[in-house]
């Protein structure tokens, strides 16, 4: 067997050669076959040494034999060992076979262990649901005894103690919620609460009865005189939830306390502002406008014999001064006016601060009430408005027929406007405080107030056009007192509207402004020569745009068309002052250059004459003819400022003049004139103009 084997490789070699000629194979299989012997690597390690095939197969076959020898001797050697690790293998087949009959009584046991745990724990859950449907049942169960059983505290403290201790408004609480438990209960039908409800009606009547006589006791305490309503007030507010006892429990109760408070208060208010208000205006200026007072009237108009005697000063009506302070921040919400004090430091106030500190007492109290209201009676929206005006009803129409009646007779437009303004204000504050009480009474006053100014507006409008220039006396060229009294109206207008900005005062000022400009133009053509109706206009223009201009307002469409109308009335000025003295120049200038920009020029050579007399004229008079223009301009403007403005300017002017003369004389037909030698150089003509100083 062992030689067959050692034989077999060469065999396999040499076989395909011998049935090469016995069987009619393919040749491309022989080719294959035989690569593939050539490629094994003893074959090719065999063919590289040159070694003969034969022995070499022979020397392998040795080999092989000897191995397989060796092989034989080992396993003999170690059959011993072998067939104890056979015995080994049957004896751990045993131990496995047994551990496996373990495994499977254990799984067997283990299946009915899972089958108990899972009995177990349906036997809990069961145990577990019937736990907390037990305890639900308690719950409630111990819920509605806790909600029907009345204990003795709660039956003492209703009954025995003050309801001004905290012990009674917890007790109180526990019994309007038992009451309600009760109510609810019954509704359902539960047996118990008839057991309860009468020991509950008669807790419940005796705390009624203590609450009323309470609160009635505390809204009696508000009718005592000389009473600070709001400490009564503010002791109701720590017992709020008496009324909301009442409300639930005894509705006729609550409603009777309820109409005693509106009845109580509402004549409380009635009476304070109504004492106020007469009291108030006891300490007003005796001095106030009336229907003569008006822009347009003269000063020199005379009254009837039973007519009252006007203003001392009717400017007065007219200027703001320091009552514009009443809308500022410091003096709008300052302290109210204190009319006794004021009596007694014989102390008199416009109306206007009158106005302010009779209703910023009501938005201060008309706030504190509608608070109160929402409060303790636990109302809001349009209920705690309707309450309110229960309240504060009777208080507001007093105000409204009271304002009526001094609007209805008052000529004091700043005191209507500045009043109008402390309403918008008034009106913003309580608007952030999120108070919407006393909306409508603000419109009510708006609306009253409005068409008064306008009308008061309408009034000096339609005194200006009916004012006849003729009828005011002795004129003169000085800022007239109606234009001032425009002036200072108008500016304080101006500067109360810029917070509040309204078309309407806008329209109306415009209006009156026009009628002012031709009111100045209407006196100023009184005069007869051109020279003084300029300087009647500059000095108007010039007092009413300053008096403007101070009250910081110089954005404004008033400032703006008299800035205008100051700027060419003062451009016409100046050349009328230049005329008496220059006039020839001036004349000569402008005829000249219309030639020249003609192309006329050779028209100019007959006029050699008098451009010599105009040269010597202005070389030997312009000094003393600059001295008295500037004294003339400082005599007619009362305006120092403006009298300078007006003197640079004509300055200004003559040296443009006198330059253009220059560049005429430059031409070809005057070039060669000797007069030319005498002009005066421009530049030395400006230095001596920046060097005079008039004699004012």
């Amino acid at each position: 067997m062992a030689a067959a084997e050692a034989e077999h490789p060469l065999q396999g070699m040499a076989e395909p050669e011998l049935e090469l000629g016995g069987e009619d194979l393919v040749l491309d299989g022989v080719d294959v076959h035989i690569q593939a012997n050539l490629e094994d690597a003893l074959v090719q390690e065999a063919l590289k040494t040159g070694v003969d095939l034969r022995q070499y197969s022979r020397q392998v076959e040795l080999e092989l034999q000897e191995v397989e020898r060796a092989s034989i001797r080992d396993y003999i050697k170690e059959s011993e060992n072998i067939a104890s690790l056979h015995n080994q293998i049957t004896a751990c087949d045993a131990i496995l076979e047994r551990m496996e009959q373990m495994l499977g009584s254990f799984q067997s046991a283990l299946s009915s262990i899972s089958c108990e745990i899972r009995t177990l724990q349906e036997h809990s859950v069961a145990m577990n649901l019937r736990l907390r449907n037990r305890r639900a049942v308690r719950r409630q169960l111990g819920q509605l005894l806790d909600e029907l059983v009345v204990p003795a505290p709660m039956i003492s403290a209703i009954l025995e103690a003050p309801v001004t201790e905290q012990e009674f408004l917890e007790q109180l609480h526990e019994l309007n919620g038992k009451i309600n438990s009760v109510k609810e209960q019954a509704f359902r039908e539960t047996v118990a609460c008839a057991d309860v409800q009468h020991i509950l009606e008669k807790l419940k009547i005796k705390a009624v009865t203590k609450i009323r006589e309470f609160v009635l006791q505390k809204i009696y305490s508000f009718r005592k005189p000389m009473t600070n309503y709001q400490i009564p007030q503010n002791a109701l507010l720590k017992y709020r939830f008496f009324y909301q006892f009442l409300l639930g429990n005894e509705r006729a109760v609550a409603q009777e306390l309820r109409e005693q408070y509106v009845d109580t208060m509402s004549k409380i208010y009635l009476s304070y502002f109504k004492s106020y208000t007469s009291r108030l205006m006891k300490i007003q200026y005796e001095e106030v406008a009336e229907k003569d007072d008006l822009m347009g009237v003269e000063d020199t108009a005379k009254k009837g014999f039973f007519s009252k005697p006007s203003l001392k000063n009717r400017n007065t009506v007219f200027t703001l001064g320091n009552r514009g302070s009443v809308i500022g921040a410091a003096e709008l919400e300052g302290p109210i006016i204190v009319p006794h004090a004021a009596q007694k430091s014989d102390v008199r106030y416009p109306f206007e601060s009158l106005f302010r500190s009779q209703h910023y007492a009501l938005l201060d109290n008309g706030c504190r009430e509608y608070l109160f209201l929402c409060d303790f009676f636990m109302v809001a929206g349009p209920s705690a408005q309707d309450l309110f005006n229960a309240v504060m009803g009777k208080t507001l129409a007093m105000f409204l027929k009271h304002m009526e009646a001094y609007v209805c007779d008052c000529y004091d437009g700043i005191a209507v406007f500045l009043c109008i303004h402390i309403v918008l204000r008034f009106k913003a504050i309580m608007a952030k405080r999120n108070i919407p009480a006393v909306d409508k009474y603000w419109d009510a006053l708006l609306e009253m107030l409005w068409p008064r100014f306008e009308h008061i507006l309408e009034l000096n409008i339609q005194s200006i056009q009916n004012t006849d220039p003729q009828r005011l006396g002795f004129l003169d060229t000085r800022p007239h007192y109606i234009t001032r009294r425009y002036a200072e109206f108008s500016s304080a207008i101006v500067s109360i509207n810029q917070t509040f900005p309204n078309e309407k005062t806008h329209a109306l000022l415009g209006q009156l402004q026009v009628e002012v400009e031709n009111f100045v133009l209407r006196v100023a053509a009184e005069f007869s020569s051109r020279k003084e109706q300029l300087v009647f206009l500059i000095n108007n223009y010039d007092m009413m745009l300053g008096v403007l201009m101070e009250r910081a307002v110089e954005e404004s469409k008033e400032v703006e068309g008299f800035q205008q109308l100051l700027s060419a009335r003062t451009q016409e000025f100046i050349e009328e002052i230049l005329s008496p003295p220059f006039g020839g120049m001036i004349a000569f200038v402008k005829e000249a250059e219309a030639l020249i920009e003609k192309g006329q020029q050779e028209r100019l050579r007959g006029e050699e004459a008098r451009v010599t007399q105009l040269v010597r004229g202005f070389s030997g008079t312009w000094k003393a003819a600059v001295e008295a223009l500037s004294q003339d301009v400082m005599r007619s403007f009362s305006n120092f400022k403006n009298g300078t403005s007006i003197i640079q300017g004509a300055l200004t002017q003559l040296i443009q003049y006198y330059h253009r003369f220059h560049k005429v004389l430059s031409q070809p037909p005057l070039r060669a004139l000797p007069a030319r030698a005498e002009l005066i150089n421009i530049h030395h003509l400006m230095v001596e103009l920046k060097k005079h100083k008039p004699n004012f």
